[in-house]
């Protein structure tokens, strides 16, 4: 069985001791590249791709996803891809399962990879037939402008201006964390937060720290939503305002905060999504696995109702 950890917009992590597909880079190893993108209402990156040199798609730039993945809704209009038979899989809503294809090849601008293993799911982000993410990338730079829409492979770290501060990464089975504050009363209280770019909203809770901290009854509950994962299983999310956030040495007021109402330990990693992420421009090195961050003319967007 290969276990996938997945989001309500399709975060997936790959914990399976099984080799993964080789991603074969093709792009010079002294220029940088630059490659435009559209972001959605949702908070997510959209990217133009062309796979087998056939098939357009709209895929979501997932920076806490390994393997590509396609929803079923595009099965029928792929000329170019050949699936398997379904695979049993496990994400944080229960169980499901996937097909997947292997040898395929995948392009975005002017980067190209071969022998591509896709996995097929029933959901991805709002507007987008599937997702990539950061391993795409593996020992390049990448420069995430959340402010003019585009992103950046540079071969090497680029010149850093004084307004970008350097963060401490945690990587856990390949993902990256960020530690966080969040303030409540007079106390503050430091968790790790999984970077996700699928994520709509800007922090979601894990079960442990919601429930020890009390949170459904120290604060107001502002909402109330039904979210979906990868698979199609539903999950009951509470949205509060926590009064402060802190990331290094940037601080928030009134962020909106998600957690879960029911199945404790279902949800087992607290998240930064979007409406966050886009506040900050970002510079992921992936050969040395630091990370530089700027605030951006988004950070003084108000937070959405």
């Amino acid at each position: 069985m290969k276990i996938f950890l997945a989001s309500a917009f399709s975060f997936l992590l790959l914990l399976s001791t099984e080799v993964q597909a080789q991603h074969l880079l093709n792009y010079s190893s002294t220029k940088a590249d630059t490659i435009s993108f559209r972001l959605t209402s949702f908070n997510n990156i959209v990217l133009k791709a062309v796979l087998n040199e056939v098939d357009s798609l709209d895929l979501m730039f997932h920076t806490a996803a390994n393997d590509m993945t396609l929803i079923e809704s595009v099965r029928d209009r792929l000329k170019s891809v050949n699936y398997g038979n379904p695979d049993s899989v496990k994400s944080w809503g229960g169980q499901g399962s996937s097909r997947r294809s292997s040898g395929n090849k995948l392009s975005v601008g002017n980067q190209s990879w071969e022998e591509v293993l896709i996995w097929e799911n029933k959901h991805s982000g709002q507007e987008t037939d599937g997702k990539i993410g950061l391993d795409f990338f593996k020992g390049r730079v990448l420069e995430i402008n959340y402010e003019e829409n585009f992103i950046v492979v540079h071969p090497e770290v680029p010149a850093l201006g004084k307004d970008f501060e350097e963060l401490p990464l945690e990587i856990q089975s390949g993902m990256r964390f960020l530690k966080g504050k969040l303030a409540l009363g007079e106390e503050s209280y430091e968790n790790l937060f999984l970077i996700h770019s699928g994520y709509a909203g800007s922090l979601l809770l894990d079960d442990v720290f919601a429930q020890e901290n009390q949170l459904d009854s120290r604060l107001e509950i502002v909402d109330e939503k039904i979210l979906k994962d990868s698979y199609g299983n539903e999950l009951k999310t509470l949205k509060a305002l926590i009064p402060g956030f802190q990331l290094g040495s940037m601080a928030f007021e009134q962020v909106p905060i998600g957690f879960f109402s029911g199945a404790i330990g279902r949800q087992k990693i607290s998240v930064m999504g979007g409406d966050l992420l886009k506040r900050f421009n970002w510079i992921f090195d992936l050969k040395e696995e630091r990370l530089y961050v700027r605030p951006n003319a988004n950070v003084k967007l108000a937070y959405p109702e």
